[in-house]
Formats: C-alpha cells, structure tokens, sequence
C-alpha cells in the first residue's frame, strides 16, 4: 500500500529535520512512500534549512519541502498537501499525518502500514507515542464530554473513580484496542476515509481537530485504533509550546477556541453552555482545594480566567 507521510512545520526546522532522519531508513524500507514537509509560512529561515537538509542527507528521492503562502494552522497545513494528493491519478492508499517534534522508532511505519493491510474495517490507527526513555504517553482517548470535562477539573480521586468510564486519557495500554480518537502527531488515515468525509476541519486553528475528525469518521462508519506496535517518540509541546510541561506558559486563546468549537459543533448550545460550567467550577473548587493543601501549582497561569472568558458563557455561540 503506497503512503504519504505529512509533515507540518511553522519555525521547528531543527525538529523536524530530526524527525526526517529517522524517517530515512522507515521509508527506504517502504516502496512507494514519500514524504512532505509542508511548512506555514514560518518567518524564520525553516524552508532554506529544510531544503538544504534534504539536498545534503539525499532525501530528495523520498522528501519535498512545501511553501504554504501563510499560517493557517494544523489542519489548513496537512489539507494543503492532502487536498492536491487526492487530486491525483495515482493517489496514495494511506496518510500518515505527523509531528515535526516527533523521531520514529525502527519498524513504526511498517507496523501502522501492515496493520491497516490486516484491518480493511479500520479506517484511522495511531501509534503509540512515548517518552525519550521509552515511556508511553497517552495516546488513545474516549470523546470530551461533560463529565470527563468535570473530572479534569476537579481532579479528586472519588469522583474520577466514579466518572473513569468517561475520562478522556485513560492509562495507556499494551495491545491494540479501539478507542474514539487518536493523537494527531502519529495518525494514519486510509484514503477512503477522506473520499467519505472530506478533509480537517481548518476553522479549528490548533488543537481538537483531530478529535473531530475522528468523531466524523465514526458516523461514517469507521473505526478508530490504537497500534502500539508503531512506536514513535513525541517530544511533547516541543513544536506548539502548549502542552511542553517543563514551562508553565499561559494558554493561547486559539486552544479556548477550538475547545467551544468542538462542543458546540457535536453537542449544541446547552450542553456545551453546561459542560463550560461544569468545568469552570470544578476548577475553582480544585484552586481551592489545591491552596489549602499547599499542593504544587501545575496549571498554566490565568487558566480559569482565561477559560471563562472565552467560554459559550462570555463568549456566545458561534462556531
């Protein structure tokens, strides 16, 4: 089966000149796949970089670097190079949407490629990401919802006991399982998928798009799963900054957007209206909780401030 593997870059060159090494030998081993680095418009000097890398390493047989006219986000950079593929006579058979902040193990394209081969049904699979040292991060995840929203805030162990059945990053596992959605810096997507359901949704900038793509797939009928024979390793936050748990940065409006975006496309005003209040005061009583405690602040500064003020409750409904 012939694959296409996406790469986004916006001012990560060194990142994803990392990740193109180890993806050398991977799609050597594979005939037919290739690879795109489709860069957002970065105001650095990424694409000369990128290009030199590929020209010097050998890589131009299997690598092409892309100049996007702006950066539209995640999703606006992988439809760009998706969208003109599928255009093509000779389309690939499989996508592999992937990080710049990622290095793949030896045998991680090979086993997502032969697990789609054995599972025709299966139309999304992800790898299992991890750690430096090996180990795994969550990398399979039930839907958001409301309770799973409060449980994230909340964080007491009675409740989450109560409401596991909806939290939406439970413990890694060590075989291959079903799960609702799938992380988007290792995703493997069979091309009929985008024939039945068309492409990510741009209007989310970064962040949750993934999650909906995977939620229009299941009412298309297709499965979603977790292969944690791929291994490839995820620097986390490395390439967005976001989640990179080493720094404690203030969450950027976009992530806030996307979030209301998502409730409000799958779930409606009320529900989206309610599960932000949930939220919201599941936080404060964890602030409070956390301050008497004397616990360790982890959270990124302002979260509840920034949070109410884009939420459905300040911010209305529009998608």
């Amino acid at each position: 089966m012939s694959l296409l593997i996406v790469i986004v870059n916006y001012r990560t060159a060194d990142l994803a000149i990392d990740c193109l090494r180890s993806l050398d030998p991977e799609v050597r081993s594979l005939p037919g796949a290739r690879v795109v680095v489709a860069d957002n418009a970065s105001p650095d000097d990424s694409v000369a970089r990128l290009e030199s890398a590929v020209a010097s390493h050998g890589w131009s047989e299997w690598a092409a670097v892309r100049r996007l006219q702006r950066n539209g986000g995640f999703a606006y950079g992988n439809n760009e190079v998706l969208r003109e593929a599928l255009r093509r006579l000779n389309c690939p058979d499989l996508f592999l949407l992937l990080n710049p902040d990622t290095v793949v193990r030896p045998g991680a394209l090979r086993a997502l490629v032969e697990a789609a081969m054995k599972h025709p049904k299966i139309g999304i699979f992800g790898s299992r990401l991890e750690h430096p040292d090996g180990a795994p991060q969550c990398s399979a995840f039930r839907f958001p919802s409301l309770p799973g929203e409060l449980d994230d805030a909340l964080r007491l162990g009675l409740v989450s006991r109560l409401l596991r059945r909806w939290c939406v990053a439970p413990p890694p596992r060590g075989e291959r399982h079903p799960a609702d959605w799938v992380a988007g810096a290792s995703m493997l997507v069979r091309r009929e998928v985008f024939d039945s359901i068309g492409l990510l949704d741009e209007r989310y900038f970064m962040y949750y798009e993934e999650v909906d793509f995977c939620r229009r797939a299941r009412a298309a009928r297709w499965a979603c799963s977790y292969e944690p024979s791929s291994r490839v390793v995820h620097l986390v936050g490395q390439a967005s900054g976001v989640t990179d748990r080493t720094q404690r940065r203030r969450r950027p409006a976009y992530w806030f957007d996307s979030r209301r975006r998502y409730f409000l496309k799958h779930h409606g005003r009320t529900y989206t209206a309610l599960t932000d209040f949930a939220w919201a005061a599941g936080f404060f009583a964890w602030r409070c909780r956390r301050w008497v405690q004397r616990k360790v602040d982890c959270d990124p500064p302002s979260l509840l401030a920034d949070f109410i003020r884009h939420s459905s409750l300040v911010r209305g409904f529009k998608v």
